[in-house]
C-alpha cells in the first residue's frame, strides 16, 4: 500500500506541486490627501480580506494596460496614469474555482487615481477604502506586498 501512495505522489501530487507559477498585474492606486500618500485597496472577492486590483494578462493589453483595467473593474478606477515601470513583485497562492491552490507571481504597477466612480463593475462585490501606506502593509498578507507599501 505505501508503493501505492508513493506512486501517486512522485506521478500526480508532485508535478502539480512544482508547476510554474502563474502570472498576475497589480495596479498599485495611490493619491496624496493634504500632502499625504494613501493608497487603494479593495476586498477580494471570496475572503474579503484587503489586496490591491490584480488579474490575469488580458489579450491585446500589455501589462500597465491590462492593471489598469482590473482597477477599474475591481475599483473603479475612472481616470489615471499608469506607470510602464513596475515597482516590484510579490508572490501568493490564488485558490482556483476546482479548490487547488496555484502560485502567483504578480507584477506591480504603479497608479496615481485622477478620478474614481462609484458604478463600476465589481462595486456590488467589493468593499474600498483609501488608508496610509503603512496602514495598508498592515492589511494585507502577503509579506512581499507589504514590503512594497512599506517602501512608498
Amino acid at each position: 500500500m505505501v508503493d501505492v501512495f508513493r506512486k501517486a505522489w512522485a506521478e500526480m501530487v508532485r508535478p502539480m506541486l512544482s508547476r510554474p507559477k502563474r502570472f498576475q498585474v497589480g495596479a498599485l492606486c495611490y493619491r496624496e490627501d493634504d500632502g499625504e500618500p494613501r493608497v487603494l485597496l479593495v476586498t477580494s472577492r471570496g475572503s474579503g480580506r484587503w489586496i490591491i486590483p490584480k488579474g490575469w494578462p488580458i489579450d491585446g493589453m500589455d501589462a500597465p494596460q491590462a492593471a489598469m483595467q482590473e482597477a477599474w473593474e475591481e475599483a473603479g478606477v475612472a481616470e489615471g496614469h499608469i506607470s510602464d515601470d513596475p515597482i516590484g513583485t510579490y508572490d501568493y497562492d490564488k485558490e482556483l474555482k476546482t479548490g487547488l491552490p496555484v502560485a502567483v507571481e504578480t507584477l506591480v504597477f504603479p497608479l496615481e487615481v485622477e478620478a474614481l466612480s462609484d458604478d463600476f463593475p465589481e462595486a456590488h462585490e467589493r468593499r474600498r477604502k483609501w488608508v496610509s501606506p503603512a496602514q495598508a502593509a498592515n492589511m494585507v498578507d502577503e509579506a512581499q506586498l507589504q514590503d512594497i507599501l512599506r517602501r512608498l
